[in-house]
């Protein structure tokens, strides 16, 4: 999906016989609360993906440093991701400042992930990588419900109030 296909068409080209395909992304392209949510999810996958990937690539280093890598890089394309695509601020936002206040909600994630992860070794020595990945997976669901708000309001519109 291209960055494209995630704004809003023309209402011209948005009648309701379109086929599903084509009414799901101009739904999808919407700047409303569900459809920023969905691409929220969206890009959550895609981060998610990387993170597995590079933590799966350095956990012979040790789970705290794959952690961290996983946690940096796939922070970092989300939080890019999110201001272009989930919350339409690429015009608003710019890099540094989405890094930086997107960063600091990762920060949170981060010590969330090696506090769960530490909890899992004084269990489990021989957790596997799968249920590693799992446990991560299940804090940062949590989180990123609190994070999705948090975005939402750092990305929003600036009112006059606001600036």
């Amino acid at each position: 999906m291209t960055y494209a296909l995630l704004r809003r068409p023309p209402v011209a080209e948005t009648p309701a016989s379109l086929p599903v395909q084509p009414r799901l992304i101009e739904r999808l392209g919407r700047d409303d609360a569900v459809a920023q949510f969905a691409r929220f999810v969206l890009v959550g996958g895609v981060s998610s993906a990387l993170y597995a990937l590079l933590f799966v690539a350095l956990v012979g280093l040790g789970d705290q440093p794959a952690n961290l890598v996983g946690a940096i890089g796939s922070s970092m394309l989300a939080n890019e991701m999110h201001r272009r695509l989930t919350f339409h601020a690429g015009e608003r936002v710019g890099w540094f400042t989405a890094q930086w206040e997107g960063g600091g909600l990762a920060l949170v994630g981060l010590a969330a992930t090696a506090l769960a992860l530490g909890a899992l070794d004084a269990v489990s020595e021989d957790a596997g990588s799968v249920t590693r990945i799992a446990v991560v997976a299940a804090v940062t669901g949590a989180i990123g419900l609190v994070r999705f708000l948090a975005l939402r309001w750092a990305f929003a519109p600036r009112s006059p109030s606001r600036a």
